[in-house]
C-alpha cells in the first residue's frame, strides 16, 4: 500500500517510471488519461498503426498537443514529452523504456510484442488477455527466466479477481469460487455482429455514432470474453475451469455464498439476468467476486458478529467489488512492475483454455472470422480437455479455412482447419502444448 509514495519518490528524484504504450484504443486511452495525472509516470512513447486515431484519442482524453508532439524518442526524453510512432519495435528496444504496456487486443501481435520485450529485458503489462490465454503461461515462464515481470492489467477484471483471491488466501481462507458478473442469456452464444445491437438495446445508428465496434462488443455478449477472462484467472490462481464451459448462473451479490456453497475451487461468471430475461436483484454486471469458507466455528461466529454476507449455514461468505475501472487503474500494474518487480496477476501454469465452438453449422471452405464474429464463440474448458480434444483455441480461429464440416455447438479441432504451422503465434501455442502434455498425462 505504498505505490504512491514510491512513485512520488521517483518523481522527486527526476526519474519517473518510463513507459511505452502499444495501442491507443479504449483501454490504452483510459490509461493515458490517468498517466498524465501521475508525476511518477512518464509515457515516453506511444506506438499505434493509425497515428491519426492515436492523436484523436489523446485529444479526447485531454492531452494538449504539445505533450505528444515530440519529433523523436530522444526529444521525448529530453523534454519529458511523448513521441508517437507506428514502429512498436523502436519503442520496445529502446533501453530507456522500463515498462511496455501491450494494448492491441490482437493475439499474434501481442505475443510478438511480449517476446520482443522479454528478450530486451523489459517488464511487460499484458492488457491483451486474448494473447495471454493463447500462450501466456509460456510467456510468463520466459519472463521469469529473463528476470522481468510479465503482468496482467490491473483494472481489468482478471487482475482484480486475482488480487481478491490472493488476499483471501494470504489471510488463511480457502477460496471456493471466484469470477465476475456479466449480462448473459443462453441465446447470446449465437449472437453475431449483425444482431448484437438489439441485445444491447441500441440501434445501429446509435452504435455508429458512439464509435462502437460490433465484433468487439459481440465478443462480450456471446460469452467469448468471459471465457477468456476466466481462463486467465484459472491459469493465475489454480482455480478450476468448468469441464464443459461456464454455466453463467443468475445470481445477485446477496446469493453468492448460497450459490457457491460446497464448491471446491472454480471460476465462474454470474449473470445479471434471470433466464426469462428479468433483471437479477443485486446484480454484479460490472464487478468481480470471491466466495470463501469459514472453516472453524470461531471464524463463522466472527462472520456473524461483523455482518458478513454468508449462506444460511454461515459457513460460506463472499466479497465483491461492484465496479472495475478498466484502463483508469492500469497505472497500478505499471508501478508494481517497475517499483516492486511484482505482477498484478500472472499465469503460473496452463490450466484453462478457450476453445472455438461453432455458432451454426459450418461448411468446408468457409473462413473463420474469429472472436466476436458470426461463426464461433469461445468456451472455457480445462487445458487437459483441450489437449485431449486437439481443440482449436479461439485466438487462432481468425482467417483460417475450414477443411471439413462442423455442427453447431461442436468444439472445433486443429484437424478441422488449414492452419499455418509456421506462423509465430501457432508455433508458440504448439510449444506450450508440447511442454504441458507430459505434465497433463501424469496427472
Amino acid at each position: 500500500m505504498n505505490l504512491h509514495r514510491m512513485l512520488a519518490a521517483r518523481a522527486a528524484a527526476g526519474r519517473p517510471v518510463t513507459v511505452g504504450v502499444i495501442g491507443a484504443g479504449k483501454f490504452g486511452s483510459m490509461f493515458l488519461a490517468m498517466a498524465a495525472r501521475s508525476p511518477g509516470l512518464h509515457v515516453a512513447c506511444i506506438a499505434d498503426l493509425a497515428l491519426p486515431r492515436a492523436r484523436a484519442a489523446l485529444e479526447r482524453v485531454g492531452w494538449p498537443a504539445e505533450r505528444y508532439g515530440a519529433a523523436s524518442l530522444d526529444a521525448a526524453f529530453t523534454a519529458r514529452g511523448t513521441w508517437l510512432t507506428e514502429d512498436s519495435a523502436a519503442l520496445i528496444l529502446d533501453p530507456r523504456i522500463e515498462v511496455v504496456v501491450e494494448c492491441t487486443g490482437h493475439p499474434a501481435a501481442g505475443l510478438r510484442h511480449a517476446l520482443t520485450a522479454i528478450a530486451a529485458g523489459k517488464h511487460i503489462v499484458m492488457v491483451n488477455v486474448e494473447a495471454d490465454v493463447l500462450a501466456g503461461p509460456l510467456l510468463a515462464e520466459k519472463a521469469r527466466a529473463a528476470g522481468v515481470v510479465y503482468s496482467m492489467a490491473y483494472g481489468d477484471q482478471p487482475a482484480l479477481v486475482c488480487e481478491m483471491v490472493d488476499t483471501l488466501r494470504a489471510e488463511g481462507f480457502t477460496v471456493v469460487a471466484a469470477g465476475k458478473g456479466t449480462k448473459y442469456l443462453p441465446e447470446y452464444h449465437a449472437s453475431t455482429p449483425a444482431t448484437v445491437w438489439g441485445h444491447y438495446g441500441l440501434t445501429e445508428e446509435q452504435a455508429r455514432l458512439g464509435g462502437m465496434n460490433p465484433q468487439m462488443f459481440n465478443s462480450f455478449l456471446d460469452g467469448t470474453k468471459s471465457a477468456i477472462e476466466m481462463a486467465a484467472i484459472a491459469n493465475a490462481t489454480g482455480l478450476a475451469p468448468p469441464e464443459d464451459g461456464l454455466a453463467f448462473p443468475p445470481c445477485g451479490v446477496q446469493d453468492l455464498p448460497r450459490v457457491f456453497a460446497g464448491s471446491t475451487g472454480r471460476v465462474e461468471v454470474i449473470s445479471s439476468l434471470e433466464r426469462d430475461g428479468r433483471p437479477v436483484v443485486g446484480d454484479l454486471r460490472w464487478g468481480v467476486y470471491a466466495v470463501f469458507e469459514g472453516e472453524t466455528d470461531y471464524v463463522r461466529r466472527c462472520f456473524a458478529e461483523y455482518g458478513v454476507a454468508t449462506d444460511p449455514s454461515g459457513r460460506y461468505a463472499a466479497l465483491w467489488r461492484p465496479y472495475h475501472f478498466i484502463g483508469l487503474e492500469l497505472g497500478i500494474s505499471v508501478a508494481s512492475a517497475a517499483l516492486r518487480q511484482e505482477p498484478t496477476g500472472c499465469a503460473e501454469s496452463w490450466r484453462g483454455d478457450v476453445a472455438a465452438t461453432a455458432k451454426r453449422d459450418l461448411a468446408p471452405g468457409e473462413v473463420l472470422d474469429g472472436e466476436g464474429g458470426a461463426m464461433v464463440w469461445g468456451k472455457c474448458i480445462p487445458a487437459a480437455r483441450s489437449l485431449a480434444l486437439g481443440a482449436l483455441p479461439i485466438g487462432l480461429a481468425h482467417g483460417v479455412t475450414l477443411k471439413r464440416a462442423v455442427k453447431a455447438g461442436a468444439i472445433l479441432s486443429y484437424a478441422d482447419v488449414a492452419l499455418d504451422e509456421a506462423a509465430e503465434a501457432v508455433r508458440l501455442r504448439r510449444a506450450m502444448e508440447a511442454a504441458a502434455a507430459p505434465a497433463k498425462a501424469a496427472e
